[in-house]
């Protein structure tokens, strides 16, 4: 189009063309010189010796692509216009045809029968693929990405496009037009030989291109028609003229293709910030080509005289600072065409200089800083976190994982969330930036997970929205994230909190989940519910229990208050040990009373070896390790620090069954082994005979129990001094502890009640075994009006205030009911429930409920006194508050409202005090023989009795919140802060507030010790297993089942009770005795297990107190001193008898209390050391832990 006036010479000849002005090149007395063969005017010079007409042929090369780009557009529209007017044409001699043939039928007729093969052979080529369309195909396939062939293709077309931009910036540095040799130049050459093959590229775009007319104006056309044939003409001139080549930079726009294509962009964020980065750069190069060549070049109506020498990399500085609004001054266009370009491009430049450079440092900013890998360390193991991941939940879990307790934690913390953290979420990570790492991406894409290693990670956390305002959606999410992490490795073990019950089910449809690989679902519903149902049984056990399995610090008060006992009793936490083989042969009872005194643990389950099932201590079972340290009495007995307990070099001598049987009973007698007259010598021949008939095994459990019992068939008299009853009734015995009565096993000599039970007639029991069942109930049946529930006379029951309507989402009731309904209560001992709220909403739940007895709806509102006079709660057992519109508020103060609002409702009631002869019937808290309803029910025998309530405080009451921080207006007396964290404030250490918050701790809990969530599951829910959560989501109700030996035999576990100290068995203990002696004497002669005490607020002060606001002690030492007025937190046995035939302790009380005294335990305080107990209480109290040794399929019967 342009060239210069400049002189050329051959290339590389010192006379070459220069680009310096014509003014200051050409003689004054040359002349310009017309041509008189043509009537363009061309501007030579005498220095151009490459032409000898000295004629600059910069048209030429301008004219061959002119040529090609509309000869060929003139070509394809002739064409569309002749094929146009043959379609119309041709339409209309159709038409006609149609119209003759209905115009004449008769020659349709004879057509119709005439031979169709002329017209069989033209529609043939209609059905078939033409050589044209064939060849169209190949062409697609060639050029297309989807083959490997297109691919590599397409990616070569790109690099040598890259490349002949190159050689043009190489060219750039020489005059705009030269004379040039194709043999002796090598650019020249290579660049023919580029644009060859693009040549070739463009006739298969051509011949693949459904519309060759928009394929004949794309920009990648249009690029080559102005690149390609000038290279043919510089051939055939011998001259080069560098004209529009600088239009391959608009190749770089396909660069994100190309990268997709090689799979190296996988990101929005990626291929958009290539997208911008490429369209600014190839826009940039491209304007810059075009002012070098003007500049270069100059105006031709100038003849050339206004230009300037000006390097193509000048030209892209001025085109940037142009674009960017500078505007230096130092380089400017002199040329009009220069200056008529840089007007239309800086409206353009500029707005896109706007745009595209702050999004893209947007994109690059933000691209890297929570991207990346996780770099795994050798030796050190890393778990992920994902799902809610805010500033409270990871701020709580990160409190309790990384606590101090918890010694030096080898894991590092990978948070995983799609969504940026905000700069107080930042901060936390940056505090603990040694332990964890943050990376931002989604559970749901598999490249994030392996950028965290999801394969490696030893766990991965799925973390829940407790306050989202749809929870089914909520745990929908939560099962997708499961789904994606077990598709990507299923070997992966995932521990994920869910909000509601029904929707565990929905893990078991995984294949790949598996509860016995450590895979763990904590449904925050079912165990909220079970907690809240516990402190029905026992008040305060929700407290006691959720401090167990916290990591809670240790706190230390020197005043004399009640918190100081209550923060003693929060330091105690789980643990999972071995136990070491000085247990072997000894009983459950033994060993609980030796880690107790002499270790400071409190042992309450034993997972043995080989799946070792433990049974109860009244069938004399024995334990047996395989560990071979032995800790000898004879070195060890005087010691009772246990950190001065040392392995020892003692060998045990091999014992007999006899001789093992005889140290187990001296030690329950407390006398030496010469001494003890339990088993006499006659024994000792029928245990030789015995044990050649049973050969014991070191292994197993079984065995040596089936060998017991058969010597007790065949001896009963050395077993027990007084004859067994038939009933299996327990005696105590001044020579032996009652633990050693064996009480008949139910699976062999079933009870009177059993065999009522197993009537194959009727199903109380649901298809498990572990629950009460009824035949489902409509709901219409078990409603009540107000003056109906007023007849009834309602005592020692459950009120159960629900907060609700049709659009609540469900609380999961069931889950509430179920422990309250467990099989080992009998059926008289189960408290009634009574619901108080909408009926709309208890519709809705009644589905779950149907199949449990003894329960009746109250329609109406808990905020209504005269529907709580109705059921009689000042004489309830319990009042439960919930709420399920807990989570539809936005202001956190507000979510409890409701709660609080019906808590201070029943708090300010009065009753009238003549009703405090109506006493309640509270069963479940009482040992067997010691059931008020027994004939000789009296407080002699330690059960808990319902005092006459008069005013609304001294109802047991206990309500569930959400926001932690509302527990400061449940009670008015308190002076607790707004800040205090919730286990420290009064309401829940007395037990009368429960927030799900506390539950947080289960997720670290379950990741260092998988078997605490079995523990407090079967604690909580009353005996909830796995083969129970499979049913449930077959059919989402219980079944019934008839009673058969194997489901009876499911009872036979432990329960939670409460025992008073104020008089009965254990009255002479509770006035300034010792827990430790508490503790001996109930394990050992009533098989219950001591963990706590629930005391009265002011009991340390000394003086009566009208307070009956009570707190959890956890755990308390040795020496710690016992009042009157306190309750024992116990795990008591399933009693068989106590359904039908209760035998009271009250003819033989006063016996057992002398025998209980003769038969002391060895490790007990002498009455005179009692004075010095306090005094060691705190030193003592500070040593203590709690240790707890799991069964992890159920918890079998305790003792």
């Amino acid at each position: 189009m342009l060239a210069e006036a400049d002189g050329t010479v051959p290339h590389g000849s010192d006379s070459s063309m220069r680009t310096s002005n014509i003014n200051n090149n050409i003689n004054p007395d040359s002349s310009i010189l017309i041509s008189r063969m043509a009537d363009v005017v061309i501007p030579y010079s005498s220095e151009v010796p490459c032409d000898n007409n000295g004629q600059r042929m910069w048209w030429a090369f301008l004219a061959s692509s002119m040529v090609t780009f509309f000869g060929g557009l003139f070509i394809i529209l002739l064409w569309r216009t002749l094929k146009y007017l043959w379609t119309v044409c041709c339409h209309c001699n159709i038409k006609n045809k149609e119209a003759q043939k209905v115009n004449n039928p008769a020659n349709n007729q004879a057509a119709d029968r005439a031979p169709k093969g002329p017209d069989e052979k033209e529609e043939a080529p209609a059905n078939e693929v033409g050589w044209m369309t064939s060849v169209k195909d190949w062409a697609g396939v060639m050029i297309s990405a989807q083959t490997l062939t297109g691919r590599v293709l397409v990616v070569l077309v790109f690099a040598l496009s890259i490349g002949a931009l190159g050689i043009y910036f190489i060219d750039s540095s020489d005059p705009i037009e030269s004379c040039q040799n194709f043999y002796k130049d090598f650019t020249l050459q290579i660049d023919m030989a580029f644009n060859v093959f693009f040549l070739l590229y463009f006739g298969l775009r051509f011949i693949a291109a459904n519309d060759k007319l928009w394929f004949w104006l794309e920009v990648n056309s249009v690029v080559d028609f102005f690149t390609v044939p000038p290279v043919f003409v510089s051939v055939y001139l011998n001259r080069s003229w560098l004209g529009l080549r600088f239009l391959r930079a608009l190749r770089l726009i396909q660069f994100s293709e190309i990268l997709q294509f090689l799979n190296i962009l996988k990101t929005s964020n990626s291929i958009k910030l290539v997208n911008l980065c490429s369209i600014f750069i190839s826009t940039w190069l491209t304007a810059a080509g075009f002012i070098h060549l003007v500049e270069n070049s100059g105006d031709p109506w100038e003849n050339f005289q206004n230009s300037q020498s000006l390097s193509y990399w000048e030209c892209v500085y001025l085109l940037m600072v142009t674009m960017s609004t500078v505007g230096y001054g130092d380089v400017y266009a002199r040329t009009t065409l220069g200056r008529l370009f840089m007007v239309f491009f800086i409206l353009g430049g500029l707005a896109m200089f706007a745009s595209y450079v702050p999004e893209i440092i947007e994109l690059i900013g933000n691209r890297k800083k929570y991207g990346g890998s996780y770099s795994a360390v050798n030796g050190r193991k890393h778990i992920v976190v994902c799902g809610h991941i805010t500033l409270e939940s990871v701020s709580n879990f990160l409190k309790d994982f990384l606590h101090k307790d918890r010694d030096d934690v080898n894991v590092e913390i990978v948070f995983l969330h799609n969504i940026s953290p905000n700069l107080e979420l930042e901060a936390l990570f940056k505090r603990h930036f040694t332990q964890v790492e943050f990376y931002q991406g989604s559970v749901l894409n598999p490249h994030d997970l392996a950028r965290v290693k999801i394969e490696s990670a030893d766990a991965c956390l799925i973390l829940a929205n407790k306050y989202c305002a749809d929870p089914d959606a909520e745990d929908a999410s939560n099962i997708m994230r499961v789904i994606s992490i077990k598709n990507y490795h299923p070997k992966i073990r995932i521990i994920t909190q869910m909000l509601q019950y029904h929707n565990k089910a929905h893990l078991l449809n995984i294949p790949s989940w598996n509860w016995k690989e450590g895979d763990d679902a904590i449904c925050l519903a079912e165990l909220k519910a079970g907690f809240i149902a516990q402190s029905c049984l026992a008040q305060g056990l929700s407290t006691m229990l959720a401090n167990l399995f916290s990591m809670r610090s240790f706190i230390e008060i020197e005043e004399d208050t009640w918190q100081k006992y209550y923060l003693e009793g929060v330091a105690n936490e789980m643990y999972t040990e071995y136990l070491s083989s000085a247990f072997v042969g000894l009983s459950f009872p033994m060993v609980c009373e030796l880690c107790y005194v002499k270790l400071k643990l409190l042992l309450i389950r034993i997972f043995p070896e080989h799946l070792i099932q433990l049974r109860s201590s009244n069938k004399i079972s024995r334990l047996f390790f395989s560990s071979q340290v032995l800790f000898a009495a004879s070195c060890h007995d005087d010691i009772t620090d246990p950190k001065r307990i040392k392995k020892c070099g003692c060998k045990r001598p091999k014992m007999s069954v006899y001789k093992r049987m005889k140290l187990a009973c001296c030690f329950d007698c407390g006398r030496s082994e010469q001494d003890c007259s339990c088993m006499s010598g006659s024994v000792h021949s029928n245990m030789d005979t015995l044990q050649r008939a049973y050969p014991l095994s070191s292994v197993s459990v079984h065995d040596c129990a089936t060998t017991l019992r058969a010597f007790e068939d065949e001896h009963p008299s050395t077993l027990s001094p007084k004859k067994k009853q038939r009933n299996g009734g327990m005696r105590n015995s001044p020579n032996c502890s009652p633990k050693m009565m064996s009480r008949h096993d139910p699976l062999l000599i079933p009870g009177n009640e059993q065999i009522e039970n197993m009537d194959m007639n009727v199903k109380r029991y649901d298809s498990t075994g572990m629950f009460h069942w009824c035949p489902s109930k409509d709901i219409e049946k078990v409603i009540l009006t107000r003056s109906e529930a007023s007849m009834t006379v309602l005592s020692g029951h459950v009120v159960v205030c629900i907060f609700g309507d049709v659009t609540s989402a469900l609380v999961g009731l069931r889950n509430l009911v179920m422990p309250l309904r467990a099989s080992n209560f009998h059926y008289h001992e189960l408290k009634p429930i009574v619901f108080v709220g909408s009926l709309d909403y208890l519709r809705r739940e009644w589905e779950t409920l149907h199949n449990f007895p003894k329960v009746s709806i109250l329609p109406g509102t808990p905020l209504s006194r005269a529907d709580l006079r109705a059921v009689n709660i000042n004489l309830c057992d319990m009042c439960v508050i919930l709420s399920a519109n807990q989570n539809n508020i936005e202001d956190a103060s507000l979510q409890d409202k409701e709660c609080i609002l019906a808590t201070l409702n029943i708090k300010s009631m009065q009753f009238d005090d003549s009703i405090g002869v109506l006493q309640a019937n509270s069963q479940g808290f009482t040992p067997p023989g010691m059931d008020r309803s027994s004939p000789d029910s009296s407080p002699v025998h330690g059960f808990v009795r319902q005092a006459s309530v008069t005013t609304g405080s001294n109802i047991p009451i206990i309500t569930e919140l959400v926001n932690d921080s509302n527990v400061q207006f449940l009670d008015q007396d308190d002076d607790d802060d707004p800040d205090t964290e919730l286990y420290l404030t009064q309401p829940f250490a007395c037990g009368t507030a429960f927030a799900v918050s506390v539950l947080d701790s289960l997720m670290s809990a379950t990741y260092f010790n998988d078997n605490i969530l079995t523990l407090i599951r079967t604690l909580v829910t009353g005996g909830a297993t796995p083969e129970l959560e499979a049913l449930l989501a077959e059919e989402n109700a219980l079944r019934g089942g008839y009673s058969t030996p194997q489901t009876l035999a499911n009872r036979d576990r432990c329960r939670v009770a409460q025992l008073a100290l104020y008089d009965g068995p254990f009255a002479d203990l509770g006035d300034g005795g010792c827990y430790g002696d508490l503790f001996c004497k109930a394990l050992k002669t009533y098989n219950m297990l001591c963990f706590g005490i629930y005391r009265l607020r002011d009991a340390h002060l000394g003086a009566p107190s009208q307070c009956t606001k009570r707190y959890v002690i956890t755990n308390p030492p040795y020496e710690f001193e016992l009042v009157p007025t306190d309750l024992i937190f116990c795990l008591m046995q399933f009693d068989h008898n106590a359904g039908q035939s209760r035998t009271s302790l009250s003819h033989s009380s006063h016996s057992s209390h002398s025998s209980s005294k003769k038969s002391s335990s060895v490790h007990s305080i002498p009455p005179s050391n009692r004075q010095n107990r306090s005094s060691k209480t705190r030193e003592s109290r500070e040593k203590q832990k709690t240790g707890f040794v799991y069964l992890p399929q159920r918890l079998e019967p305790l003792l």
